[in-house]
């Protein structure tokens, strides 16, 4: 077992110092990961790499982490992908409840990037609500998606946090986009 996993172990356990370290270790880690999210999402969510790892963390430490009994560090960054995903949609649904009668009233000086956002922020949100759909029609489709795509995991690393192979990855990889293109299109 490595450090990273005997680390993590224990932070699920609630060891603050061990949760620290983990952090320490994995900081790099979390940092390609937010990057690759955020090409995803594009920069205009308006979130930073290092405010969705640390948002990231924090919900890793507050809730549910601790039932999900990380084998390895891939298990852990294929989690993490999947937090890092719901942080995003967060932002993006507390944006947009702001802008609909939210305390602030937000203006904006160039309307186009206003325009902008909305557009990205309805894409954002329907690419969840599609991939919802797939989490009710196929969990294992869902998270294939999930971990190839917001969490830039490659087929070897999915394959061995699924337990399939490779190419059964490769097959559900081509099912979930036809599912999601389909849902999108609609």
């Amino acid at each position: 077992m490595s450090e990273i996993t005997i680390l993590l172990k224990a932070a699920s356990a609630g060891d603050r110092q061990a949760a620290d370290q983990a952090f320490a270790l994995l900081y790099a880690d979390l940092q390609r990961l937010a990057r690759s999210r955020m090409r995803r999402s594009g920069s205009v969510t308006l979130l930073d790499t290092t405010a969705l790892v640390h948002e990231s963390w924090l919900r890793f430490q507050g809730a549910g982490a601790g039932d999900a009994g990380f084998a390895d560090k891939q298990h852990f960054m294929g989690y993490a992908a999947r937090v890092m995903h719901t942080v995003v949609v967060d932002f993006v649904r507390s944006r947009r409840a702001a802008r609909h009668g939210g305390d602030v009233e937000h203006v904006t000086l160039n309307t186009a990037i206003g325009d902008l956002l909305v557009a990205h922020d309805d894409e954002i949100l329907r690419v969840d609500e599609a991939m919802q759909q797939l989490a009710e029609a196929d969990r294992r489709l869902h998270d294939v998606v999930e971990l190839r795509y917001f969490g830039g995991l490659a087929e070897t690393e999915i394959a061995a946090i699924l337990g399939v192979t490779e190419r059964t990855v490769q097959r559900d990889w081509q099912k979930a986009r036809l599912f999601l293109s389909a849902a999108l299109s609609a």
